[in-house]
C-alpha cells in the first residue's frame, strides 16, 4: 500500500549519537515488501528501562511480557518487528517472543529478561519463527545505523519517520536524550498510543525513571488521539545507559532531576505531537485546551470527548466552524460542566461565552483560522480550577481510503 506523505509531516531531525547505543536495522521479511522490517539496538551493560504499557484486556505477549522485564528494571537489548503485531496469537505468539528474546540473550551473553521486543502490524497472526530468527541473525552482524533508519524500519501506515532529540545539564555533566516512534491509525490514548522509544546516556535509578517516564507520559502519549481505538501492542520505553557519568538520579531534590525531565517532557511532547500529525488521512492538527474543569482528569476527559468526536473532526476537516458539535462532546463527556457558564472558540476567537453565542461573533476570522493547517479549540467549562490540553486531527476520507486496504 503506497501512502502519500501526510501533510503535516516534519523532517527529521539531526539527532546525536547516544553513548552505550547501538542501533542496526534487517530484513526478516514479514511481508511481501522490499524494505528492512526489524530493528535491532544494542544497549551497554547496567542499561536501567522504564516503560508503560497499554491497557488493553487483548495486550499482546510482547507486552504481557515486557510489563513483567520492566519492573525489574535492567535492559541490554531492543527488537521492534513491523508487519506483524504477532497480538492475539496465544500459546504460539509467546512461544516467538521467547524464542527472540533467548536469541538475543545468547548472543549477548545476557539474561532473556534484558531483551526486549516489540511487534507491530496485523492483528491474529503468530509471528512466524523461520522469519525472526532469520531476522534477528542478519541484524546482529549488520553494520550500525542511523536513527532515521531505525525509526523507518518500525513503520506501518506511516508516511514519514518520527524521531526528537533533547539535552539536559545535570550539575556538571551534559546529558542527551534521543527518540523514534511509529504510529498512524489505532492510535486513542490508554497508556501510551504507539511503539516509542527514548534512550539517554544520563545515569537514572530505575525506579526513578519509571516515575518520570509514567509522569511524562500522562501529559503527552496518553493526550492524543487519532481514531478513538486503542492498540494490543501501545508501548514506551525509557533507557538510561549512564554512560554521561552524572551521579544517578534517585529523587526530585537530585541536582538537575528537574531538567532531566523537562528534557524527557519535551520530547515526549514532540514525539506525540509527530504521530498526530501523521493520522491516517489527517490533514489539520488540532490542539484542545479545556480550562475552568473540575480538576485535571476531568479537563482531560473533556478534551478527549471532543478529540474522538467524528462530528468535530469532520467539522474541521470541512474547515466549519460548527461550535455546537463542541457543545455536544462536553455534554456527553460524563464529566461535570454548567451549560450556561461553558464558552467555546477557535483560534483566539470567542464564539460563545458562558452559555450562549456572542452578539457581535465574527465568524470571518474563525473560517479563516479553519483553513490552515495547525487548529487551535479552546472550551473553558466555568466550574474550577482544573486544566489540560489534548491533542488530535482531522477525520478525512484518507483514513477509510487507508483503513478498508489494511490488510490488501
Amino acid at each position: 500500500m503506497d501512502l502519500e506523505r501526510s501533510p503535516l509531516a516534519r523532517p527529521f531531525p539531526d539527532i546525536p549519537q547516544i553513548d552505550g547505543v547501538t542501533l542496526r536495522i534487517a530484513r526478516a521479511r514479514y511481508k511481501a515488501w522490499d524494505r528492512c522490517d526489524l530493528t535491532y539496538v544494542e544497549l551497554c551493560p547496567g542499561t536501567a528501562v522504564a516503560g508503560v504499557f497499554t491497557r488493553s484486556a487483548c495486550a499482546s505477549s510482547e507486552v504481557d511480557l515486557g510489563r513483567e522485564q520492566a519492573r525489574l528494571g535492567r535492559a541490554r537489548a531492543l527488537i521492534v518487528n513491523a508487519g506483524n503485531s504477532n497480538a492475539f496469537t496465544g500459546y504460539r505468539g509467546r512461544e516467538a517472543v521467547e524464542q527472540i528474546m533467548a536469541q538475543v540473550a545468547s548472543a549477548l551473553d545476557c539474561d532473556p529478561s534484558e531483551v526486549f521486543v516489540s511487534s507491530t502490524g496485523v492483528i491474529g497472526v503468530p509471528l512466524p519463527k523461520d522469519k525472526a530468527q532469520a531476522g534477528i541473525e542478519a541484524a546482529l552482524i549488520a553494520a550500525p545505523c542511523g536513527w532515521e533508519d531505525a525509526a523507518s524500519a518500525i513503520g506501518t501506515t506511516d508516511t514519514f519517520t518520527k524521531g526528537a532529540s533533547a539535552s539536559a545539564m545535570l550539575a556538571e555533566n551534559r546529558v542527551e536524550l534521543a527518540g523514534f516512534i511509529k504510529g498512524s491509525g489505532m492510535i486513542a490514548p490508554d497508556m501510551a498510543t504507539m511503539l516509542g522509544y527514548v534512550f539517554t546516556d544520563a545515569a537514572v535509578d530505575p525506579a526513578f525513571l519509571q516515575e518520570m517516564l509514567s509522569k511524562a507520559n500522562e501529559a503527552t502519549f496518553s493526550c492524543i488521539t487519532v481514531d478513538g481505538d486503542t492498540s494490543t501492542s501501545d508501548t514506551v520505553l525509557l533507557f538510561a545507559t549512564g554512560k554521561a557519568g552524572n551521579p544517578a538520579l534517585s529523587s526530585w531534590d537530585d541536582d538537575g532531576a528537574d531538567a532531566f525531565y523537562a528534557a524527557l517532557l519535551g520530547i515526549c511532547r514532540e514525539l506525540a505531537h509527530l504521530v498526530v500529525r501523521d493520522g491516517e488521512g489527517a490533514q489539520k492538527f488540532i490542539e484542545i485546551a479545556v480550562t475552568g474543569a473540575a480538576d485535571a482528569a476531568s479537563a482531560r476527559h473533556v478534551g478527549l470527548a471532543i478529540a474522538n468526536s467524528p462530528l468535530v473532526k469532520t467539522a474541521i476537516a470541512g474547515g466549519d466552524a460548527n461550535w455546537g458539535r463542541v457543545v455536544m462532546a462536553v455534554g456527553k463527556a460524563g464529566e461535570p460542566a454548567d451549560r450556561d457558564r461553558l464558552s467555546i472558540g477557535f483560534g483566539g476567537t470567542w464564539a460563545a461565552k458562558d452559555g450562549q453565542p456572542l452578539a457581535d461573533y465574527d465568524e470571518a476570522p474563525v473560517a479563516k483560522h479553519l483553513e490552515g493547517q495547525d487548529i487551535r479549540i479552546d472550551v473553558d467549562l466555568g466550574v474550577g480550577d482544573g486544566r489540560a490540553t489534548v491533542w488530535t486531527c482531522d477525520l478525512t476520507h484518507g483514513y477509510i481510503s487507508i483503513n478498508a486496504d489494511y490488510r490488501s
